[in-house]
């Protein structure tokens, strides 16, 4: 009966982990996200409560997608906060 081949490499370790704990945020960075956030309900709150012709007239829905791309904005800020 044939002989199976010998291996001639070593088995797989996993590489260490490089770096250090992860840096803080900036003092600007919280102040900056809750302003974010509030910024884009108040964008949204001023277009239903003006009916559409504040904060910029004629734009339209298109004001619902201003607001909440501010909201979006903070929200992802949210996800960096350490």
């Amino acid at each position: 009966m044939p002989e199976s081949r010998i291996r001639r490499k070593s088995a797989y370790t996993a590489p260490t982990a490089k770096g250090g704990p992860a840096k803080p945020n900036g003092r600007l960075f919280v102040p900056t996200m809750v302003g974010l956030l509030l910024a884009g309900l108040a964008w949204i709150v001023a277009y239903y409560i003006t009916r559409g012709d504040y904060p910029i007239p004629n734009f339209g829905n298109k004001n619902l997608v201003v607001g909440f791309g501010i909201l979006l904005v903070g929200f992802g800020m949210t996800t960096r906060w350490r």
